[in-house]
């Protein structure tokens, strides 16, 4: 039980149902005879992409591994070609870019809508010649990801989703990482679904699942064919790749909190309903929901109208909750894009990082909890 003076974590435990969770990733653990990538990975993506509704998922050691094995496997069949300009959500994390960035490609930033957070078909009409979109749904959240998509497909776009973010989320009855050509997920301890560290890439198309699994393992091709009569096919390299393999503690907790997801997504999408209001105070920015079916954000967002009102608003709520900035601001201010790209100006996404910050939506927050919430925003 929290003291009346503790504040309230972002997330407060490491899995959901933490107890069990432990007791049944010890008992498996010590049922192993290895604890490197085997089957309990296999059976984790065969799972997710049952519940993703994709035909194929490839697990990997974290969602930034997932944005740089995908990036890397589109060059490698050739989708890609260095230089070409991918589009990204100037509201982001930054190793959404960073792969556009180590491998050659041309980071083209978008602006964002305040309303969402998220990239907007205006907004993405705004970019030229782009040859694909690695579009990030922030926090839970998209704009007009349909439409985005159909833009996309008529101008010969590769639409990529980084959904690290918005696992379970729902537009157009459609989960969210089910719009593009591939998308990337996390299971970040503060995400959705834990894993510790762990990420996925899911996709429909069979080339590019077999191209991932390459990529995940220094180029070979031994998750793809049967080598058992090839001396050397074990260790040959067919093309550019890393060591992003996940261990079966990846796999078999997959697995157990694959399990909880809907019934997570659920208290989350509850917890929102309960402290909607504060999203009408005239304080702080609107912030459009009602065309999301489901919203699985681990976060409240809140955006303020003013600087000086966001100070405030920290100061009331930090004493009571642990807060954060809205991921990585504009990202093209970071060190990094700096001093490899350069400066952009992204009005929507630097108001959104000055006036903005979050604290954590999980599925233990009470209604006493939620009701703290209310009171700091909506009694000024």
């Amino acid at each position: 039980m929290q003291s009346a003076h503790a504040k309230i974590p972002l997330i407060s435990y490491t899995f959901y149902q933490e107890h069990s969770t432990k007791l049944e990733l010890t008992n498996k653990i010590n049922e192993l005879s290895k604890l490197s990538m085997g089957d309990n990975c296999l059976l984790f993506e065969k799972n997710f992409s049952e519940w993703q509704g994709r035909d194929y998922s490839i697990l990997v050691n974290s969602g930034s591994s997932a944005n740089l094995a995908l990036i890397q496997a589109m060059l490698n069949l050739g989708w890609l070609n260095k230089g070409d300009r991918v589009g990204f959500s100037a509201l982001t994390w930054a190793t959404n870019v960073m792969p556009l960035v180590q491998l050659g490609l041309r980071p083209v930033p978008i602006d964002v809508e305040i309303s969402t957070l998220n990239v907007s078909l205006d907004k993405l009409k705004q970019a030229s010649n782009l040859k694909a979109l690695f579009i990030t749904n922030l926090l839970g959240l998209c704009h007009d990801l349909d439409d985005i998509a159909e833009y996309c497909g008529e101008k010969d776009i590769y639409l990529l989703e980084d959904n690290c973010e918005s696992l379970a989320s729902e537009y157009n009855k459609t989960k969210l990482g089910n719009f593009g050509t591939a998308s990337t997920f996390s299971f970040y301890v503060g995400h959705q679904m834990s894993t510790i560290e762990g990420g996925m890439i899911c996709t429909d198309n069979k080339e590019l699942s077999d191209m991932l699994r390459m990529v995940r393992a220094h180029g070979w091709k031994r998750d793809i064919n049967d080598f058992k009569n090839d001396f050397y096919g074990r260790y040959t390299f067919y093309d550019l790749g890393y060591n992003l393999r996940p261990t079966e503690i990846t796999g078999i907790l997959g697995n157990i909190q694959l399990k909880y997801l809907d019934e997570t997504t659920q208290k989350r999408n509850d917890n929102f309903s309960y402290i909607r209001e504060i999203y009408f105070h005239d304080d702080i920015h609107h912030y459009k929901t009602d065309h999301m079916d489901k919203f699985a954000s681990f976060s409240f967002p809140i955006v303020a109208k003013t600087k000086e009102l966001r100070e405030k608003l920290l100061n009331k709520l930090e004493d009571l909750f642990e807060t954060r900035p809205i991921v990585g601001g504009n990202i093209t201010t970071q060190p990094f894009f700096k001093k490899y790209v350069g400066e952009y100006n992204m009005p929507n996404a630097t108001l959104i990082h000055e006036n903005g910050f979050y604290i954590g939506n999980n599925p233990d927050l009470t209604y006493k909890q939620l009701d703290l919430v209310k009171e700091s925003i909506c009694k000024q």
